[in-house]
Protein backbone atom coordinates (compact mmCIF):
# COMPACT_ATOMS: atom_id res chain seq x y z
CA UNK A 1 0.00 0.00 0.00
CA UNK A 2 1.07 3.36 -0.73
CA UNK A 3 0.87 6.72 1.45
CA UNK A 4 -2.11 8.96 1.22
CA UNK A 5 -1.68 12.21 -0.71
CA UNK A 6 -3.50 15.35 0.59
CA UNK A 7 -3.35 18.95 -1.33
CA UNK A 8 -6.09 20.46 0.34
CA UNK A 9 -5.20 24.17 0.81
CA UNK A 10 -3.96 26.66 3.57
CA UNK A 11 -6.00 29.36 3.22
CA UNK A 12 -3.22 31.64 2.81
CA UNK A 13 -4.71 35.29 2.78
CA UNK A 14 -4.43 37.52 -0.69
CA UNK A 15 -2.08 40.20 0.95
CA UNK A 16 0.04 37.44 1.60
CA UNK A 17 1.39 36.22 -1.93
CA UNK A 18 4.11 33.83 -2.47
CA UNK A 19 6.14 31.36 -0.66
CA UNK A 20 9.27 33.95 -0.05
CA UNK A 21 6.77 36.22 1.62
CA UNK A 22 5.19 33.71 3.28
CA UNK A 23 8.11 32.43 4.76
CA UNK A 24 9.51 35.57 5.82
CA UNK A 25 6.17 37.03 7.50
CA UNK A 26 5.87 33.70 9.39
CA UNK A 27 8.90 33.90 10.56
CA UNK A 28 9.13 37.26 11.65
CA UNK A 29 5.91 39.04 11.69
CA UNK A 30 2.97 36.92 12.60
CA UNK A 31 1.39 37.50 16.00
CA UNK A 32 1.42 34.90 18.95
CA UNK A 33 1.43 34.80 22.66
CA UNK A 34 4.46 33.51 24.28
CA UNK A 35 4.61 30.59 26.22
CA UNK A 36 6.97 30.41 29.10
CA UNK A 37 9.25 27.13 30.15
CA UNK A 38 10.87 25.51 32.85
CA UNK A 39 14.50 24.25 31.28
CA UNK A 40 16.23 21.03 32.23
CA UNK A 41 19.55 20.10 31.17
CA UNK A 42 20.38 16.44 30.27
CA UNK A 43 23.97 15.40 30.15
CA UNK A 44 24.08 12.58 27.04
CA UNK A 45 25.83 9.82 26.64
CA UNK A 46 28.81 10.91 24.60
CA UNK A 47 29.28 14.16 27.58
CA UNK A 48 27.28 16.59 26.20
CA UNK A 49 24.28 17.80 27.14
CA UNK A 50 20.94 19.08 26.14
CA UNK A 51 18.41 22.21 27.17
CA UNK A 52 14.62 20.76 27.41
CA UNK A 53 11.87 23.29 27.84
CA UNK A 54 8.88 22.13 29.49
CA UNK A 55 5.64 23.54 29.84
CA UNK A 56 2.54 20.96 31.49
CA UNK A 57 0.01 20.69 33.49
CA UNK A 58 0.99 21.44 37.02
CA UNK A 59 3.98 23.36 36.41
CA UNK A 60 4.20 27.10 36.68
CA UNK A 61 7.08 28.89 35.29
CA UNK A 62 6.09 32.07 37.20
CA UNK A 63 4.39 32.47 39.95
CA UNK A 64 1.87 34.84 40.08
CA UNK A 65 3.21 37.97 41.95
CA UNK A 66 6.28 36.53 42.05
CA UNK A 67 9.76 37.70 40.44
CA UNK A 68 12.21 35.23 38.88
CA UNK A 69 15.52 35.33 38.81
CA UNK A 70 16.94 34.53 34.85
CA UNK A 71 20.10 35.81 35.63
CA UNK A 72 21.25 32.36 35.73
CA UNK A 73 19.79 31.06 32.10
CA UNK A 74 21.10 32.22 28.59
CA UNK A 75 19.28 35.04 27.18
CA UNK A 76 17.76 32.31 24.36
CA UNK A 77 14.44 30.76 24.20
CA UNK A 78 11.66 31.36 26.40
CA UNK A 79 12.58 29.67 29.55
CA UNK A 80 11.71 31.61 32.77
CA UNK A 81 13.57 29.03 34.87
CA UNK A 82 15.60 25.76 35.97
CA UNK A 83 13.71 22.98 36.85
CA UNK A 84 13.15 21.26 40.45
CA UNK A 85 12.74 18.20 41.78
CA UNK A 86 9.47 19.33 42.77
CA UNK A 87 8.86 19.79 38.83
CA UNK A 88 10.46 16.45 37.96
CA UNK A 89 7.73 14.90 40.42
CA UNK A 90 4.77 16.53 38.64
CA UNK A 91 6.30 15.34 35.56
CA UNK A 92 6.52 11.63 37.00
CA UNK A 93 2.99 11.77 38.04
CA UNK A 94 1.00 12.72 34.86
CA UNK A 95 -0.95 10.02 34.38
CA UNK A 96 -2.44 9.43 30.29
CA UNK A 97 -1.58 13.13 29.41
CA UNK A 98 -1.41 13.79 25.84
CA UNK A 99 1.90 14.91 25.11
CA UNK A 100 3.85 16.28 22.57
CA UNK A 101 8.06 16.50 21.94
CA UNK A 102 8.95 19.13 18.89
CA UNK A 103 12.18 19.64 17.49
CA UNK A 104 13.14 22.85 15.84
CA UNK A 105 14.91 23.51 12.74
CA UNK A 106 17.99 25.08 11.80
CA UNK A 107 19.02 27.39 14.47
CA UNK A 108 15.45 27.77 15.91
CA UNK A 109 14.69 27.05 19.84
CA UNK A 110 11.71 27.65 22.08
CA UNK A 111 11.11 31.01 21.19
CA UNK A 112 10.91 30.78 17.33
CA UNK A 113 7.55 31.62 16.21
CA UNK A 114 6.72 28.31 14.73
CA UNK A 115 7.50 26.40 17.56
CA UNK A 116 5.34 28.97 20.08
CA UNK A 117 2.34 28.79 18.05
CA UNK A 118 2.50 24.99 17.90
CA UNK A 119 3.43 24.72 21.47
CA UNK A 120 1.22 27.19 22.76
CA UNK A 121 -1.98 25.79 21.08
CA UNK A 122 -1.14 22.18 22.58
CA UNK A 123 -0.86 23.74 25.71
CA UNK A 124 -3.96 25.35 25.58
CA UNK A 125 -5.75 22.42 25.13
CA UNK A 126 -4.57 20.58 28.51
CA UNK A 127 -1.42 18.90 26.65
CA UNK A 128 1.95 18.37 28.23
CA UNK A 129 4.68 20.42 25.50
CA UNK A 130 8.39 20.24 25.25
CA UNK A 131 10.89 21.50 22.86
CA UNK A 132 13.85 19.81 22.86
CA UNK A 133 17.15 22.11 21.71
CA UNK A 134 19.70 20.50 19.46
CA UNK A 135 23.07 21.17 20.75
CA UNK A 136 23.92 24.54 21.16
CA UNK A 137 20.93 26.22 20.11
CA UNK A 138 19.63 26.97 23.78
CA UNK A 139 22.31 29.81 24.75
CA UNK A 140 25.22 27.68 25.81
CA UNK A 141 27.69 26.59 23.59
CA UNK A 142 27.60 22.52 23.51
CA UNK A 143 30.66 21.14 25.27
CA UNK A 144 32.05 19.02 22.47
CA UNK A 145 33.55 19.87 19.07
CA UNK A 146 30.89 18.39 17.22
CA UNK A 147 26.92 19.96 16.58
CA UNK A 148 23.71 18.74 15.45
CA UNK A 149 22.85 17.77 11.90
CA UNK A 150 20.22 16.78 9.75
CA UNK A 151 20.44 13.14 9.85
CA UNK A 152 21.52 12.51 13.56
CA UNK A 153 19.06 9.58 14.11
CA UNK A 154 20.95 8.91 17.53
CA UNK A 155 20.10 11.99 19.05
CA UNK A 156 16.50 11.55 18.32
CA UNK A 157 16.75 8.14 19.65
CA UNK A 158 18.37 10.11 23.01
CA UNK A 159 15.63 12.65 22.64
CA UNK A 160 12.50 9.96 22.76
CA UNK A 161 13.88 8.35 25.52
CA UNK A 162 14.55 11.19 27.44
CA UNK A 163 11.15 12.52 27.77
CA UNK A 164 9.54 9.25 28.23
CA UNK A 165 11.94 8.60 31.28
CA UNK A 166 10.83 12.18 32.63
CA UNK A 167 7.42 11.78 31.71
CA UNK A 168 6.50 8.00 31.28
CA UNK A 169 2.54 8.12 32.00
CA UNK A 170 2.18 10.16 29.05
CA UNK A 171 1.10 9.48 25.41
CA UNK A 172 3.28 10.92 23.77
CA UNK A 173 3.97 12.73 19.71
CA UNK A 174 6.11 14.27 18.34
CA UNK A 175 6.69 16.74 15.51
CA UNK A 176 10.39 18.46 13.51
CA UNK A 177 10.32 21.18 11.86
CA UNK A 178 12.15 21.58 8.54
CA UNK A 179 15.94 20.21 9.73
CA UNK A 180 14.50 18.28 12.91
CA UNK A 181 11.79 16.65 10.59
CA UNK A 182 13.93 15.44 8.21
CA UNK A 183 16.13 13.88 11.04
CA UNK A 184 12.72 12.79 12.52
CA UNK A 185 11.67 11.06 9.34
CA UNK A 186 15.02 9.15 8.72
CA UNK A 187 14.72 7.88 12.37
CA UNK A 188 11.42 7.05 12.22
CA UNK A 189 12.00 4.72 9.13
CA UNK A 190 15.88 3.48 10.18
CA UNK A 191 14.22 2.35 13.49
CA UNK A 192 10.77 1.47 13.14
CA UNK A 193 10.58 -1.43 15.76
CA UNK A 194 11.32 0.92 17.75
CA UNK A 195 8.71 3.83 17.44
CA UNK A 196 5.18 1.92 17.58
CA UNK A 197 4.74 3.23 21.25
CA UNK A 198 4.65 6.92 19.38
CA UNK A 199 0.79 7.90 19.14
CA UNK A 200 1.61 9.58 16.44
CA UNK A 201 4.84 11.79 14.53
CA UNK A 202 4.93 14.65 12.18
CA UNK A 203 7.36 16.63 10.06
CA UNK A 204 6.80 20.26 8.85
CA UNK A 205 8.26 21.37 5.99
CA UNK A 206 11.12 18.86 6.12
CA UNK A 207 13.78 19.11 3.62
CA UNK A 208 13.37 14.88 2.71
CA UNK A 209 15.64 15.48 -0.11
CA UNK A 210 18.32 17.36 1.31
CA UNK A 211 20.48 17.01 -2.14
CA UNK A 212 18.11 19.17 -3.86
CA UNK A 213 17.38 21.26 -1.05
CA UNK A 214 20.80 22.18 -0.74
CA UNK A 215 21.53 22.84 -4.45
CA UNK A 216 18.22 25.10 -4.43
CA UNK A 217 19.07 27.20 -1.99
CA UNK A 218 22.63 27.74 -3.65
CA UNK A 219 21.72 28.38 -7.38
CA UNK A 220 18.33 30.88 -5.89
CA UNK A 221 19.45 34.71 -5.43
CA UNK A 222 17.14 34.90 -2.07
CA UNK A 223 18.56 31.27 -1.04
CA UNK A 224 21.85 32.49 -0.97
CA UNK A 225 21.76 36.31 0.00
CA UNK A 226 19.25 36.12 2.73
CA UNK A 227 17.93 32.34 4.03
CA UNK A 228 22.09 30.91 3.79
CA UNK A 229 23.10 34.46 5.14
CA UNK A 230 20.75 34.86 7.97
CA UNK A 231 22.04 31.17 9.05
CA UNK A 232 25.66 31.42 8.75
CA UNK A 233 25.19 34.88 10.74
CA UNK A 234 25.09 32.41 13.84
CA UNK A 235 26.65 29.49 12.75
CA UNK A 236 29.80 30.50 11.82
CA UNK A 237 30.67 32.75 15.57
CA UNK A 238 29.73 29.66 17.04
CA UNK A 239 31.42 27.44 14.99
CA UNK A 240 34.26 29.55 15.32
CA UNK A 241 33.86 30.14 18.82
CA UNK A 242 34.65 25.98 19.00
CA UNK A 243 37.44 26.01 17.16
CA UNK A 244 39.54 27.93 20.00
CA UNK A 245 37.95 25.55 22.56
CA UNK A 246 39.28 22.80 20.41
CA UNK A 247 42.39 23.68 18.49
CA UNK A 248 43.11 21.76 15.28
CA UNK A 249 39.86 20.31 14.94
CA UNK A 250 37.93 22.56 12.83
CA UNK A 251 39.64 24.74 9.88
CA UNK A 252 38.54 28.49 10.69
CA UNK A 253 40.04 29.69 7.39
CA UNK A 254 37.00 27.70 5.36
CA UNK A 255 34.55 27.99 7.96
CA UNK A 256 35.34 31.88 7.66
CA UNK A 257 34.94 31.60 3.63
CA UNK A 258 31.95 29.93 3.83
CA UNK A 259 29.48 31.55 1.59
CA UNK A 260 26.32 28.60 1.08
CA UNK A 261 25.03 25.82 3.11
CA UNK A 262 27.39 23.81 0.98
CA UNK A 263 30.48 25.79 1.55
CA UNK A 264 29.35 25.82 6.02
CA UNK A 265 28.75 21.66 5.60
CA UNK A 266 31.65 20.82 3.07
CA UNK A 267 34.29 23.14 5.83
CA UNK A 268 32.59 22.07 9.23
CA UNK A 269 29.48 19.59 9.42
CA UNK A 270 30.59 16.87 6.94
CA UNK A 271 33.77 16.61 8.21
CA UNK A 272 33.26 17.03 12.15
CA UNK A 273 30.05 14.52 11.81
CA UNK A 274 32.16 11.48 9.77
CA UNK A 275 31.07 12.40 5.89
CA UNK A 276 33.60 13.19 3.12
CA UNK A 277 31.67 16.18 2.11
CA UNK A 278 28.62 17.80 1.62
CA UNK A 279 27.69 15.56 -0.49
CA UNK A 280 27.90 12.94 0.91
CA UNK A 281 26.33 14.13 4.09
CA UNK A 282 23.63 15.54 2.27
CA UNK A 283 23.21 12.23 0.39
CA UNK A 284 23.09 9.86 3.62
CA UNK A 285 20.86 12.28 5.88
CA UNK A 286 18.17 12.97 3.68
CA UNK A 287 14.95 11.42 4.97
CA UNK A 288 13.30 10.51 1.56
CA UNK A 289 14.44 6.89 1.34
CA UNK A 290 13.24 5.84 4.83
CA UNK A 291 9.67 7.40 4.29
CA UNK A 292 8.88 3.59 2.85
CA UNK A 293 9.86 2.01 6.56
CA UNK A 294 7.77 4.03 8.66
CA UNK A 295 5.26 2.71 10.95
CA UNK A 296 4.19 5.20 13.06
CA UNK A 297 1.26 7.00 12.13
CA UNK A 298 2.93 10.40 10.39
CA UNK A 299 2.37 13.46 8.82
CA UNK A 300 4.84 15.16 6.36
CA UNK A 301 3.48 18.18 5.38
CA UNK A 302 5.26 20.68 2.76
CA UNK A 303 4.11 23.37 0.76
CA UNK A 304 4.35 22.98 -2.63
CA UNK A 305 5.67 26.74 -2.62
CA UNK A 306 8.27 26.34 0.07
CA UNK A 307 11.18 28.57 -1.34
CA UNK A 308 13.97 25.94 0.70
CA UNK A 309 12.78 22.33 -1.15
CA UNK A 310 11.81 22.61 -4.80
CA UNK A 311 8.46 20.74 -5.07
CA UNK A 312 9.94 18.37 -8.09
CA UNK A 313 11.67 17.25 -5.17
CA UNK A 314 8.82 16.39 -2.98
CA UNK A 315 7.79 12.83 -2.50
CA UNK A 316 4.96 10.62 -3.89
CA UNK A 317 2.75 8.11 -2.44
CA UNK A 318 4.45 5.22 -4.09
CA UNK A 319 7.86 6.80 -2.13
CA UNK A 320 5.82 6.52 1.28
CA UNK A 321 4.18 3.90 3.64
CA UNK A 322 0.48 3.25 4.26
CA UNK A 323 1.14 5.00 7.53
CA UNK A 324 2.16 8.15 6.15
CA UNK A 325 -0.01 10.90 5.32
CA UNK A 326 1.73 13.40 2.54
CA UNK A 327 -0.13 16.49 3.03
CA UNK A 328 0.94 19.24 0.41
CA UNK A 329 -0.84 22.28 -0.14
CA UNK A 330 -0.41 24.91 -2.65
CA UNK A 331 0.75 27.80 -0.59
CA UNK A 332 2.30 28.21 3.01
CA UNK A 333 5.60 28.94 2.41
CA UNK A 334 8.70 27.29 4.84
CA UNK A 335 7.09 26.87 8.18
CA UNK A 336 4.67 29.83 7.41
CA UNK A 337 1.14 28.82 7.00
CA UNK A 338 -0.20 32.42 7.69
CA UNK A 339 -4.00 32.53 7.84
CA UNK A 340 -6.89 35.05 7.96
CA UNK A 341 -7.30 39.17 7.94
CA UNK A 342 -4.44 41.08 8.34
CA UNK A 343 -2.37 40.58 10.62
CA UNK A 344 -2.78 37.22 10.31
CA UNK A 345 -2.45 34.19 13.01
CA UNK A 346 -0.30 31.23 12.95
CA UNK A 347 -3.27 28.61 13.92
CA UNK A 348 -3.42 26.73 11.16
CA UNK A 349 -0.36 24.22 11.17
CA UNK A 350 -1.04 23.43 14.92
CA UNK A 351 -4.71 22.61 14.13
CA UNK A 352 -3.48 20.98 11.24
CA UNK A 353 -1.26 18.69 13.22
CA UNK A 354 -4.39 18.11 15.92
CA UNK A 355 -6.29 17.36 13.41
CA UNK A 356 -3.93 14.14 12.26
CA UNK A 357 -3.46 13.25 15.81
CA UNK A 358 -6.76 13.12 16.77
CA UNK A 359 -7.93 11.12 13.21
CA UNK A 360 -4.65 9.96 11.44
CA UNK A 361 -5.39 11.26 8.66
Amino acid sequence: MTALLDTSACPSPVWLPGGHIQTLYGALFVPTNRLRFIRDRVDTPDGDFLDFDWSAPGLVAQPPGETVDRSDLPRRGAALRWITEGDRGILQGLSDTPALVLLHGLEGDSDSRYAQSVLQYFRARGWLVVLAHFRGCSGTPNRLARAYYSGDSDEIGFILRTVKEKAPGARWHVAGVSLGGNALLKFLGEHAHQTRELCGAAAICAPVDLVAAGEHLSRDWLGRNLYTRHFLRTMKPKTIEKATRFPGAIDVARVSRSRTLRDFDDAYTAPMHGFSDAQEYWEKSASKPWLRLIETPTLVLNARNDPFMPQAALPGPDQASAKVTLHQPAEGGHAGFTTGAFPGNANWLPARLARFFQTGH
